[in-house]
């Protein structure tokens, strides 16, 4: 692929190869995509945030978890700079562990369409219960070695 071919693909990007500041909010946040660059095969794609922070809407505190997203792409990819960035907004974000974990599946599903999505958000517990969160699109395309995701569970000091 020439310079001009790349250029021409990635000119949309605002936040990559520059400086770029936290978002305030997730909702102020730029999620970008980029051209999937082999359409023609089906393969897992895995990110994983094993220091996500939000706020609890209730106290204030901070609240903390492992998440990990795996994505079967279509046509585009997260481009990662602009997921670290969408994460990082939710640092000062107060809102429900099931509400961060599926309003941030919603929002790569909406920008990347993916052929299958699954996020695991393994939270740290709150009142000393962990709440841990799945979701999944459905079934993972056949021929996909989808590894497992293997966060333990949460098991204090012991």
């Amino acid at each position: 692929m020439s310079q001009d071919e790349k250029d021409n693909i990635y000119k949309d990007l605002t936040q990559l190869g520059g400086s770029s500041a936290i978002p305030a909010s997730p909702d102020e946040a730029v999620l970008e995509r980029v051209p999937n660059p082999h359409k023609d095969r089906d393969y897992a794609v895995r990110f994983t945030a094993p220091e996500f922070t939000s706020i609890c809407p209730m106290t204030g505190q901070p609240d903390f978890a492992h998440l990990m997203l795996d994505y079967v792409p279509g046509d585009w990819l997260v481009e990662s700079k602009s997921l670290k960035l969408y994460l990082t907004s939710f640092r000062n974000h107060g809102d429900f562990h099931e509400a961060c974990t599926i309003s941030i599946t919603k929002r790569i599903q909406e920008t990347i369409e993916p052929k299958w999505l699954r996020l695991g958000g393994y939270w740290y517990p709150r009142g000393g219960m962990p709440i841990d969160i799945f979701y999944q699109t459905g079934e993972a395309p056949k021929d996909v070695w989808i590894p497992p995701q293997d966060v333990p569970n949460y098991r204090g000091r012991g």
